[in-house]
């Protein structure tokens, strides 16, 4: 039994090997042709092996990385056979998962290090940003913890109204203001609500325009400074929003978020839809960010805290 079994139970383990199934179905079954009949890590595995980790959507950057890797492993050891090609590559896997920092680690169950524990949300819409956002309300109520939602995407009518729907599936409190309203000053007095109720999380929506980078860059760090008034160290985490079935898209777009604003980490949704799950990967390793929730499902229950040996296990547990 890994950690994951261990903070969150059974159930949430067979929601990631179920939301994985996809992914592991199509990664698999290539890694079973493409060692089939051999007895050694030879030249065509490799070749086979990389295609399996391509079309998996890890990137051919990322994938370049592993297959190295594992060539340097199989010139060392000589006699590297394919029974233990399965071991060497989830352990080239994990490597490329970035762990989160102390500061920054924690489940839905365990304590924060901050209270309140400001959360501010990032990313374009339809990645899954608002339902993300219910998701870990809900988790975080459901855990013990006071939650707060902050409307702070008061350019589109809808991405209030969504949130406040998802506010009352999650029973949380939301902080909002009319459409067109300055996002910091939702932001404002949202973090100021938050303090005078004891909140243990404030969670906060964001616009999700990418049209204009420049103008999401002054309008995050507009954010930021106003709720740094009356919480220095606020937000304490920038969590960025991508939709993993998307595949290479969602990369670019960590790579705007990146470059408009310091992002902490990554929620990666919809894996459950897609047999493109090697994407976490990809982001990972290109832009070192720990990806901390992962959505493997429509359930209220089906977003969960990111491990990554027991992400890696999914892929390569047998039925």
């Amino acid at each position: 039994m890994g950690l994951f079994d261990k903070l969150f139970g059974k159930k949430e383990k067979e929601s990631l090997d179920q939301g994985l199934q996809k992914t592991k179905e199509s990664f698999m079954s290539k890694m079973t042709k493409a060692i089939a009949g051999k007895n050694t890590v030879d030249d065509e595995v490799l070749d086979s092996l990389e295609n399996a980790l391509v079309s998996a959507d890890v990137g051919v950057e990322t994938t370049v990385k592993i297959i190295n890797n594992i060539e340097k492993r199989v010139a060392k050891d000589k006699y590297l056979n394919t029974t233990e090609l399965n071991r060497l590559l989830q352990e080239e896997m994990e490597n490329i998962l970035v762990d989160a920092p102390a500061s920054n680690s924690y489940a839905f169950t365990t304590a924060l290090p901050s209270k309140p524990y400001v959360i501010l949300v990032v990313g374009v819409n339809g990645v899954g940003k608002t339902t993300t956002i219910g998701k870990l309300a809900y988790n975080f109520k459901k855990a013990g913890k006071s939650v707060l939602l902050g409307a702070a995407d008061t350019f589109r009518a809808a991405a209030v109204d969504q949130l406040t729907i998802w506010s009352e599936r999650a029973g949380v409190p939301i902080v909002k203001q009319d459409m067109g309203s300055d996002p910091a000053a939702v932001a404002f007095d949202t973090v100021q609500s938050g303090v005078a109720r004891k909140s243990d999380v404030i969670i906060i929506d964001t616009a999700g325009r990418l049209h204009n980078k420049a103008h999401l860059m002054e309008e995050l760090t507009k954010i930021k400074r106003v709720m740094g008034k009356i919480i220095p160290e606020a937000p304490h985490e920038v969590l960025l929003v991508l939709d993993g079935s998307t595949g290479q898209n969602a990369l670019e777009q960590a790579r705007q978020f990146t470059a408009a604003t310091e992002v902490t980490s990554l929620a990666i949704t919809k894996l459950d839809g897609t047999a493109k799950g090697g994407v976490v990967l990809a982001i990972a390793d290109q832009f070192r960010i720990p990806v901390k929730f992962i959505g493997v499902g429509e359930q209220m229950d089906n977003l969960l805290v990111f491990d990554k040996h027991e992400f890696i296990d999914s892929l390569f547990k047998l039925q």
